[in-house]
């Protein structure tokens, strides 16, 4: 029995960034700022511990202290998912089923860790771990970034014997993601990542929403609320604005990391430095020029429910 799509599945929902201080540590203000952005500025949920969060540079306590973090100053007012990474089927049912007694809306299963193997492996690998969860499941399907990616016939399949596999967060192309959405017929709902790259032909596609980062998501919020009622002119005018900042920044992850980070911290008002962890590439003075630039032409990221 398929299991009918959470209604909080849509919209455009921000990958936090892990933001550090000058000691190394998760910096908490900057943390509580970026939610703080997301309920102001219109977010249809938040998720976190994604690529865009720097995951892999993360220990475990790192991890769970980002989650405890983005539950507590949410508290309640958005649905948070949560991506499990990478990782063996027990520790990722572990995992997950702390983050759903912490109070997560759902979560995002990245798929095991060995690369180069059967399809039937990665299918495998995620159904033991949906089936010891009872809350909202999604699977990451990004075979640019993770090297893994499986087909609509195996997602749709995975649907059918899963009643929690609800939602697929892809990343690629809106062509490639059209195919998957048609695949599935339903069964699950379809993001798309990328950092809202081509948001209005995922839309058309099929896609019930993005799962950008934070410095260019309250943009994205007006395009997909503009689309939702019918008015693509303005859908259009909006993308057309925000669209060279949204190329700025994912020219790479680690360009996103790097610069998208910055952005969204300066359109948070944050005048202190804005540190990086290892590995990572080094911003360069022109690089931060033109981050400035595409700070100022976005405006300030809202911090107030006046």
């Amino acid at each position: 029995m398929i299991m009918a799509t959470p209604h909080f599945l849509e919209g455009i929902h921000p990958m936090q960034y892990a933001f550090f201080d000058q000691n190394g540590a998760l910096d908490r203000v900057l943390m509580r700022l970026q939610i703080r952005a997301a309920l102001c500025g219109g977010a249809h949920g938040v998720t976190t511990l994604g690529l865009a969060t720097e995951v892999g540079k993360l220990s475990d306590t790192e991890r769970r202290q980002a989650v405890e973090w983005a539950l507590e100053d949410t508290d309640g007012r958005l649905p948070v998912g949560v991506t499990i990474p990478s990782g063996p089927v027990a520790e990722q049912i572990e995992f997950a089923r702390w983050v759903s007694n912490r109070g997560a809306s759902w979560v995002i299963l990245q798929p095991s860790p060995e690369r180069s193997l059967p399809e039937s492996h990665y299918v495998e690998h995620f159904e033991c771990v949906m089936r010891e969860l009872d809350l909202p499941v999604g699977i990451q399907n990004a075979p640019e970034y993770l090297g893994v990616g499986l087909s609509g016939g195996s997602i749709a399949a995975m649907a059918q014997r899963h009643r929690h596999f609800s939602v697929l967060k892809a990343e690629g192309p809106a062509t490639a993601i059209e195919r998957i959405v048609a695949a599935v017929h339903g069964s699950v709902a379809v993001f798309n990542g990328r950092n809202g790259q081509e948001l209005l032909d995922n839309l058309r596609a099929g896609c019930v929403g993005m799962i950008p980062a934070s410095d260019t998501f309250d943009w994205q919020v007006r395009v997909f609320e503009s689309m939702r009622t019918g008015d693509l002119v303005e859908a259009e005018r909006v993308y057309g604005q925000v669209l060279p900042a949204i190329v700025f920044g994912m020219q790479s992850l680690e360009s996103l990391i790097c610069y998208g980070k910055r952005i969204a911290a300066w359109r948070m008002g944050w005048a202190s430095e804005v540190y990086d962890r290892n590995p990572g590439i080094a911003p360069t003075s022109f690089g931060l020029a033109c981050a400035g630039r595409f700070s100022e032409a976005l405006g300030p990221l809202s911090l107030s429910t006046g």
